[in-house]
C-alpha cells in the first residue's frame, strides 16, 4: 500500500508538472520575434550540415540555445506561398496566390499572427519583405491590402523581392518616396542568369540601394526593439522580420567577401547570419532576450545548382534533392529553429513533422487564445514538442502544389509527387509519365531521403492511400 500511494504520488506529479509548464507557456505571453530569411537552404546553416562551406555562427548559437527541427517544412516551394501559408495558417492553395503583383492576397477580415496577437495585447510590427500583394492604383497613393490592413500596427518593408521592380520603400501603407526613376538590369557573369547579382530593370525610388536593404531592415528592426523598451510598455510586442536575403541580388558588404568558401551567395548567407546576430543582441541589451520567443527559418530552398555543388564543394540542400521551387525536398524542407528560454530545452532536436502553417496554433496555444472554426484550418500545435520533445502524432500529414501545378502529399514517412520532374527549378521540371511506367513518384523518406529510389510501381496500394489522403487534405474546411 506504501508503494502504491509512492508511485500515485509521483504519477500526480509529473501530471501536475506537465500542466504547469503547459499553464505558464499559455499565460506568460512571451515577446514573439518571427525572422524568415530567404532563399537560405536546409543545408546553409553549419548546425544543419556539418561540410557545410558557410560560416553561420548565430544560427548554430540558436540550435545550442533552443530546439532544432529537421522535418520543419514550408507550405509552398516559393516566396508567396511560404509567405501566406505561414502568416494565415492556411494551405495556399486554398486561395489564387498568383494576383499578388497587383493584388492583395490576404482577404480582409481573415486571421493572422498578427490580429491573433495584436487582439490577445500584442504591438505588432513588421520589417522586410512582404510578397503578398497589395491594392495598386498608383505609388503615389495609399497601398491597402498590406501588413498594416492586417493586423501588423507598423510596417517598413519592400513590396516583393530585391530582384523584382518596382524598388521602393513603404511605411505603413505609404510609399516613402515612389519610384520614379529606372535602373538597368544586371547579371554576373559565371553564374546562371537568377543568380549572383541579378536584378531586373524597372522603376527604382531615388533613396532606395539595393546593396543597403539588408541592413537598413535590420536597423529598422532593432529599433523596433529598442523603442519597445524604452517605452515601457506592459504589452508584448511580436516583430515580424522578413529579410529578402540571401534571395538574388547577392549584394555581401565588403567586410563578408571572402568570408565563405561558397562564393558570393556564401559571403551574402554569412552576412544574413551576422545580420540576425545583431537583432538577437539588441533583444539582449533591451533585456528582452529572456522572455522572448525566436523563431528563425527561410522561406523555401536555394538557387544553387549541380554545378555550384561541384565548384564549391558545398551542398546548399544538405543531402537532399532539388531546390527552390521543386515538388523535391530541397525545395520546401527549411532549417527550423526555436528558442525560448526556460521552456524549449537547450540543444535540443526533434524529428516531429511540421508545417509553417502550424506557427499560428502554436502561438495561439502559448498565449492561451483558442482559435475559432474559421482561423487557420491548416494549422496544428506543436507546443507539446516545444515544451516536451514529444513526437505529437496530431501532424501526419501535409501537402502543397508548387508553382508549376505540381502536388506533393505526406504521410508520415511516406511521400507522393502528382507527376515526374522536379515540378520547379531543377530540369527536368516535367516529364512526360510512359504508358508503362510510373505516372508520379513515391518516396520512403525514412530509407531515402534524397528521393533517389522511386516506389510508385512497386507500392501501388500506398499510392493509393496517399492519393486518398491529397483528396482529404484538398477537400478538408479544416485540418486540425
Amino acid at each position: 500500500m506504501k508503494y502504491l500511494l509512492i508511485i500515485c504520488q509521483c504519477v500526480f506529479w509529473f501530471q501536475w508538472m506537465s500542466t504547469t509548464q503547459l499553464c505558464v507557456a499559455e499565460n506568460s505571453k512571451p515577446n514573439v520575434v518571427l525572422i524568415m530569411v530567404d532563399d537560405m537552404g536546409y543545408g546553409d546553416p553549419g548546425c544543419y550540415n556539418r561540410s557545410s562551406k558557410i560560416p553561420t555562427p548565430v544560427f548554430d548559437s540558436l540550435a545550442k540555445e533552443g530546439m532544432r527541427f529537421t522535418d520543419a517544412h514550408a507550405p509552398g516551394p516559393l516566396c508567396h506561398l511560404s509567405r501566406y501559408g505561414l502568416l494565415t495558417g492556411t494551405y495556399p492553395f486554398r486561395t489564387d496566390v498568383r494576383k499578388w503583383p497587383k493584388q492583395a492576397v490576404i482577404d480582409p477580415g481573415q486571421t493572422t499572427l498578427a490580429t491573433l496577437l495584436g487582439n490577445a495585447g500584442y504591438q505588432t510590427s513588421m520589417v522586410g519583405k512582404w510578397h503578398l500583394g497589395f491594392n495598386e492604383k498608383g505609388y503615389d497613393l495609399p497601398l491597402p491590402g498590406g501588413p498594416t490592413d492586417c493586423g501588423f500596427d507598423s510596417f517598413f518593408g519592400i513590396r516583393a523581392s530585391t530582384d523584382i521592380p518596382p524598388y521602393f520603400y513603404i511605411r505603413d501603407d505609404r510609399a516613402v518616396s515612389p519610384p520614379t526613376e529606372m535602373i538597368k538590369e544586371n547579371r554576373t557573369e559565371g553564374w546562371s542568369p537568377i543568380q549572383g547579382k541579378f536584378w531586373r530593370a524597372g522603376g527604382i525610388a531615388p533613396d532606395l540601394n539595393l546593396d543597403e536593404v539588408l541592413p537598413r531592415f535590420t536597423h529598422e528592426a532593432i529599433e523596433v526593439i529598442r523603442k519597445h523598451g524604452e517605452s515601457e510598455a506592459d504589452s508584448p510586442f511580436f516583430l515580424y522580420l522578413a529579410y529578402p536575403a540571401p534571395h538574388t541580388p547577392w549584394l555581401p558588404a565588403e567586410q563578408y567577401l571572402g568570408a565563405s568558401k561558397a562564393g558570393l551567395y556564401g559571403d551574402f548567407t554569412t552576412m544574413v547570419d551576422a545580420m540576425v546576430g545583431r537583432v538577437l543582441n539588441a533583444l539582449e541589451e533591451s533585456g528582452f532576450s529572456k522572455d522572448t520567443l525566436v523563431i528563425v527559418t527561410s522561406d523555401n530552398g536555394p538557387v544553387w545548382y549541380g554545378v555550384d555543388r561541384e565548384r564549391f564543394g558545398h551542398d546548399s540542400v544538405g543531402g537532399l534533392r532539388g531546390m527552390k521551387a521543386d515538388a523535391w525536398e530541397g525545395g520546401h524542407r527549411m532549417p527550423f529553429l526555436v528558442r525560448w528560454p526556460g521552456h524549449v530545452p537547450a540543444g535540443s532536436v526533434s524529428s516531429q513533422l511540421i508545417c509553417f502553417t502550424d506557427v499560428l496554433a502554436t502561438l495561439a496555444e502559448i498565449i492561451g487564445v483558442p482559435l475559432n472554426e474559421l482561423a487557420g484550418p491548416d494549422s496544428i500545435s506543436f507546443l507539446d514538442t516545444l515544451l516536451n520533445g514529444n513526437q505529437d502524432s496530431s501532424r501526419r500529414s501535409l501537402a502543397m502544389q508548387t508553382g508549376s501545378g505540381m502536388w506533393v502529399v505526406r504521410k508520415d514517412q511516406w511521400k507522393l509527387i502528382s507527376g515526374l520532374g522536379s515540378g520547379g527549378f531543377s530540369k527536368p521540371s516535367r516529364v512526360k509519365a510512359p504508358v508503362d511506367g510510373p505516372q508520379g513518384q513515391l518516396y520512403d523518406l525514412s530509407n531515402d531521403p534524397a528521393e533517389t529510389s522511386n516506389l510508385y510501381l512497386e507500392k501501388p496500394e500506398k499510392v493509393a492511400e496517399l492519393k486518398a489522403e491529397l483528396e482529404r487534405l484538398q477537400s478538408a474546411e479544416q485540418t486540425r
